[in-house]
């Protein structure tokens, strides 16, 4: 006889019992977990409390409905969102690899470049836009708004705002799904002679808003990690200022750089 389960039989036992399966592999990646009906027989509890463990294990991004029933295990560890590497000119300049498709290949994952859809339009600027591009406010922009697929699940939206003097008649006002051409919108500035140079980036998290929620297929209770990119030339014009916004359970963020050393480069520009 095995010993009996000092534990209650609530929904905080059923979550833990089958987030422990889930970790440990028992209960694979894009597994169906068993049914209402199975677990209410093995934990002799209501429905209810069984929708309520279920509940649990989606607010912590372990677990997902999918359409036609059942409730499955997460079939798809997070995408590597790289950093500085992500836009490296050798990938976009001189071969095809835009950023997002720099992600797939480093994470070992497939990628068709209609992954991509976007909508452009015109529109006035906000306040944030028009001074990250140095325009007065309500000045027409045009805005490339972007949803990013990952085998029919979204993943993230990014939307790139551009003076019609720039792109106007370009490759980046062309609503086609996939990249703006061969190596993207970088390329495009590049082959302008508006070459890229220079970048900030900010990220910061909150709750998605609730178009957001249900554009990018969020679980109830997942944030979104907000990043906003500011890129420049060599000469300090601004070429883009882009709002993205990412499904925090299906990205990790890595980033690889070199140290500064701001006394040792003072002290080389001092000598003689």
């Amino acid at each position: 006889m095995t010993a009996k389960d000092p534990r209650p039989r609530g929904a905080q036992r059923i979550a833990d019992d089958l987030r422990a399966e889930i970790e440990s592999g028992a209960i694979e990646p894009g597994e169906k977990l068993p049914t209402t009906r199975e677990l209410v027989a093995k934990y002799e509890v209501t429905g209810e409390t069984v929708r309520q463990a279920i509940l649990r294990l989606k607010n912590a991004g372990l677990v997902t409905s999918r359409q036609g029933g059942g409730v499955y295990a997460r079939d798809r560890p997070p995408l590597k969102r790289l950093g500085i590497q992500r836009y490296d000119k050798a990938k976009w300049r001189d071969n095809d690899e835009v950023a997002f498709i720099a992600d797939r290949v480093a994470s070992g994952r497939e990628y068709n470049r209609t992954d991509q859809t976007q909508t452009v339009s015109r529109v006035p600027a906000t306040r944030e836009i028009a001074a990250a591009l140095g325009i007065p406010e309500g000045s027409e922009v045009y805005a490339r708004a972007r949803l990013v697929k990952e085998k029919g699940q979204p993943t993230h939206t990014l939307t790139s705002y551009y003076r019609p003097s720039h792109v106007e008649g370009t490759r980046l006002v062309d609503p086609a799904p996939g990249p703006a051409g061969k190596g993207g919108g970088f390329r495009v500035f590049y082959e302008l002679g508006l070459e890229p140079d220079h970048m900030t980036e900010e990220l910061r998290a909150r709750m998605p808003t609730p178009a957001e929620t249900e554009q990018l297929e969020l679980p109830p209770g997942e944030p979104v990690v907000i990043l906003k990119r500011t890129t420049y030339t060599a000469d300090e014009t601004v070429i883009e200022y882009a709002l993205g916004v990412h499904a925090a359970s299906r990205f990790s963020w890595s980033y690889s750089f070199q140290m500064p050393d701001s006394a040792r480069d003072q002290a080389e520009r001092q000598e003689p």
